[in-house]
């Protein structure tokens, strides 16, 4: 057989050429593996002289998961709404590429190192050995599974090689390699105690939310949420009964004197979970920002997420019953009985509706309802496949719907970080279709760069111009309908104990509540 007739290895020539095409570009080099120190082990025998940082929510969240850890025997930390100089730190010590949340999250923990040791003169060494960040782990679709990675490369480059990073949902319930029991035991008063302490913080923002905006007294609402906080605070540390701390809080909260015979636009904020929680520079201080310009903000609470995060399993549970063949995947049905599965995560909805509603109507938040996870699926199937995940998956689109089509709001804003993927690149997409059937919707999709509050701002503006015409229009249709004029009706509920209550929601029939305190008068 001649030379030119030899048959080619086909695989060799291929990996010839990959081999010769990466020493060409500078890519002959080995794989990246992310370096763990090895002290970063956080064992029980460290829990009294190790302090935990935590953040990531709202402040009244994050005070409230604070105080439950530390009636568990934990010293805990909260730190403060990540602001414009942890962006920066953000951006100095972590890697290129990455969305706000990453760049706010990961320098606010590099902030307040950095503050500790060159202001409090604490040295590098005690920090490392007697602090530790605690946060949620977890696989994403974007970036959200690569934090724990950039909290530990910008650690070490601003000179903290060895900061503990602790992922709770890893570490909890297991032995490590000395044997001995870990730090942060992930039990049955751990995992209940972090949802007590997150629809507490829900009930809590939810009420402010309401009040705020048609508080007599600036700053009335603030110093009771301030006050109703600090007592919620004191009952989770000493692991005490929270009910009866809310009816102490629903106190302090009916002292709040309110008039809503002002027509004010309500504006529903939804988004990617971090952009639409946060109450810091990472979303402008949206809500502030909406309250200054005379709105009602519409907040979506993480017990939505919690409720999401059900249906989330109980839809593939139920997909995964019609396969023909045993479903061996990591989180498939083989070896369990999918019917307990179901019947477990429907108990889980109930106790944490069951929670939620014990909470709010004990507080004062009446009337509130959270959202039908299977309506908003259902509404947001024709558009958004429901087996498509990532961010809050078909939920922007399933909302936006029954915002509109159950009169809600006047208008919806969907926040979310710079060329976040699955809601500027998918739902934002999604989007101008159903705007396409609802014209009369008012919906602002809105990126934030940490550099354009003032372009975000102005285009709220312009949007709430016709929000606020809209609840204007609909406090003068309410009035004429009920046969009042407008003096008549401030006189009415001046003069009604009921309607000048801080917890008294009118019935629903339009979206402003103004409008809808004017039907129940007349």
């Amino acid at each position: 057989m001649t030379l030119e007739n030899a048959p080619i290895d086909i695989d060799a020539e291929l990996a010839k050429f990959a081999a010769d095409e990466a020493r060409r570009l500078g890519l002959d080099r080995e794989q990246y593996v992310e370096r763990v120190h090895s002290n970063n082990e956080f064992m029980a025998s460290d829990r009294p002289n190790t302090t935990l940082f935590v953040s990531g929510l709202t402040l009244a969240h994050d005070s409230l998961v604070c105080a439950m850890l530390a009636g568990l025997g934990y010293n805990v930390r909260p730190l403060d709404a990540p602001d414009q100089t942890a962006l920066t730190l953000g951006k100095e010590f972590g890697n290129r590429g990455q969305c706000n949340p990453t760049y706010y999250t990961v320098g606010n923990l590099v902030k307040q190192l950095v503050h500790m040791r060159d202001v409090e003169a604490i040295p590098t060494e005690r920090i490392i050995k007697d602090y530790l960040f605690l946060t949620a782990g977890a696989c994403g679709p974007c970036r959200f599974g690569m934090y724990v990675t950039e909290y530990r490369k910008a650690l070490r480059d601003a000179g903290f090689d060895g900061f503990r990073v602790v992922l709770f949902q890893q570490q909890g319930g297991v032995k490590q390699a000395t044997g001995e029991e870990v730090g942060l035991t992930i039990n049955q008063d751990f995992i209940f105690g972090i949802a007590r302490a997150l629809v507490a913080g829900d009930v809590l923002n939810l009420l402010g939310y309401r009040l705020r905006p048609y508080e007599i007294v600036e700053g009335s609402t603030d110093k009771a949420i301030t006050e109703s906080r600090e007592l919620l605070e004191a009952t989770f540390r000493r692991r005490g009964a929270i009910v009866p701390a809310l009816v102490k809080a629903r106190r302090i909260m009916g002292r709040v004197e309110v008039d809503r015979t002002k027509p004010k636009p309500l504006v529903s904020v939804i988004g990617e979970f971090w952009a639409m929680t946060t109450e810091g520079d990472g979303n402008y201080q949206l809500f502030r920002f909406l309250e200054s310009e005379g709105a009602e903000v519409d907040i979506q609470g993480v017990t939505n997420w919690l409720l999401f995060m059900v249906w989330e399993n109980r839809h593939d549970t139920r997909k995964r019953m019609e396969l023909r063949e045993d479903d061996t995947a990591k989180k498939g049905l083989a070896g369990t009985n999918p019917t307990k599965k179901l019947w477990l995560l429907e108990a889980a909805e109930i106790a944490v509706r069951g929670m939620f509603q014990l909470y709010a109507n004990t507080i004062g938040l009446h009337g509130y309802e959270l959202p039908d996870m299977e309506k908003i699926a259902a509404l947001a199937k024709d558009h958004y496949d429901n087996a498509v995940r990532g961010g809050e998956a078909h939920m922007e689109v399933g909302k936006l719907l029954h915002f509109v089509e159950d009169r809600v709001n006047h208008m919806t804003i969907s926040v979310k970080p710079f060329g976040c993927m699955p809601s500027s690149g998918v739902s934002d997409g999604v989007q101008a279709a159903i705007m396409g059937q609802h014209p009369e919707a008012i919906f602002l999709p809105i990126e934030t760069t940490g550099d354009g509050r003032v372009n975000v701002q102005s285009r709220v503006q312009m949007m709430l111009f016709r929000a606020r015409q809209n609840a204007k229009n609909e406090l003068e249709e309410a009035l004429k309908h009920s046969g009042l004029d407008e003096a008549t009706f401030k006189k009415r509920v001046a003069g009604s104990r009921r309607w000048r209550s801080a917890f008294v929601r009118p019935p629903h029939k339009m979206a402003g509540v103004a409008a809808n305190l004017a039907y129940a008068v007349g």
